[in-house]
């Protein structure tokens, strides 16, 4: 059963403007979050200990707060992880104590105020130095990546596509860390991964209506730029939400059913897919509009005698 039995005919392109705005809106956002109030690094990239706790009963944040702070960890991170039953203490590293220890002596405080019913589930040390190298490692991975699909659009289609392309990775990339930072999500490893995930979501998606657009400015000859784009766009709706649709609820079942493990992961590939979906529509083909990508910029190179070898 199809979606869409007749052919669709949106004015995409005639929303541009309002769509330039709405993006424009949304990455000043985004970076005047990460310039003000940053990411919530997690341990991946802070370094420092973790301690996953279980109760056999809800605990109170408030009350294992204030026991943290009394004795000397105030600069203590605790959360809930996945039930009421469940905490999650997060410390930095400090200088001349391990890890281990530092686990043990936070552990002891908790069990004994619960009168021995807490029971530690998980401990993780991160050195801060292991913290920084992923860090780094992780932006780098970010702009190589970036880099490489500029040179491949560029290879297979033209230059003002490849940079329309670019430029709506980039969009998806700073939107996606600017929710994070918006809401101080924990940004990790994991979400780290989920984030180049959407890159590679995002262009495939972007090069699916660019083969579109190139083959139609091949063969609707008759039509202005602005038209083909816009015939283009309408062909390839029903793939990009189907395709769309289809990744999101295997996303969904991640979040409220694949645990907290997974649960920032789940939650950057959303919001990526929802604005990736939206970007390959009106960022990256606003992009090649914008930079005058023209039916000769798309037509094959006829070699020099060509013709005359054909007469032969």
């Amino acid at each position: 059963m199809q979606i869409f039995k007749k052919a669709t005919n949106f004015d995409f392109i005639g929303k541009r403007k309002l769509a330039v705005v709405f993006s424009a809106l949304l990455i000043i956002a985004s970076i005047a979050s990460l310039a003000t109030r940053g990411l919530n690094l997690g341990l991946d990239f802070t370094g420092g200990t973790l301690l996953e706790v279980q109760y056999p009963s809800a605990v109170d944040l408030g009350e294992v707060r204030r026991l943290l702070a009394a004795n000397g960890f105030g600069d203590a991170t605790v959360q809930h992880f996945g039930t009421s039953e469940e905490i999650l203490v997060r410390i930095a590293p400090r200088e001349g104590v391990s890890g281990e220890e530092v686990s043990d002596r936070i552990l002891a405080l908790l069990v004994e105020q619960s009168d021995g019913e807490a029971r530690m589930r998980r401990q993780e040390f991160v050195g801060p130095q292991i913290g920084d190298e992923l860090r780094d490692d992780g932006g780098i991975a970010m702009l190589i990546a970036l880099a490489l699909i500029l040179l491949y659009v560029v290879i297979r289609f033209e230059y003002r596509l490849a940079l329309g392309a670019v430029a709506a990775l980039i969009h998806d990339v700073v939107i996606t860390m600017g929710f994070f930072s918006f809401f101080q999500w924990s940004f990790d490893l994991t979400v780290l991964a989920a984030v180049l995930a959407v890159i590679g979501y995002s262009l495939n998606d972007t090069i699916v209506v660019f083969d579109r657009i190139r083959e139609n400015f091949r063969k609707l000859r008759k039509l202005g730029p602005y038209e083909v784009v816009n015939t283009s766009l309408n062909q390839t709706l029903s793939r990009t939400i189907m395709t769309s649709l289809t990744t999101l609820l295997v996303l969904l079942a991640m979040f409220f059913l694949g645990g907290e493990i997974i649960h920032y992961f789940s939650l950057a590939l959303i919001v990526g897919v929802l604005i990736g979906t939206y970007s390959s529509i009106y960022v990256a083909s606003t992009a090649a509009l914008a930079l005058g990508i023209t039916r000769a910029n798309l037509m094959p190179v006829q070699k020099e005698g060509a013709d005359q070898g054909a007469v032969e």
